[in-house]
């Protein structure tokens, strides 16, 4: 089942990255753009083989998803607009509990 819940992280890490070159393209929004590559590389790099002894990886992983939370439920409450941070934060609910359930 381990195999899953990193399926799981590269669906998650794709659409990071398409959220974020979305705002780019819509909105103009540089920062969207450095802040999706940035949170995706650390996430490839937590799930990478060899980088992280793999109880650091999964602990970095829950981290940084944890923080995604934050970061778009922020962005909801000052938008007031689902799309795209009530998105993000359902995505990233599902992707935390799915690698959870399925890491263990």
């Amino acid at each position: 089942m381990h195999d899953f819940a990193t399926k799981v992280l590269w669906v998650y890490i794709i659409l990071l990255l398409a959220g974020g070159l979305i705002g780019f393209y819509k909105a103009k929004s540089k920062v969207s753009l450095i802040m999706s590559a940035v949170f995706a590389a650390v996430l490839v790099l937590a799930i990478l083989p060899g980088v992280f002894q793999p109880a650091f990886g999964r602990n970095l992983v829950n981290v940084i998803l944890a923080l995604l939370l934050v970061v778009f439920a922020i962005r909801l409450a000052k938008t007031k607009k689902f799309m795209p941070s009530g998105l993000m934060i359902v995505l990233t609910i599902a992707a935390l509990a799915l690698r959870n359930i399925f890491t263990n």
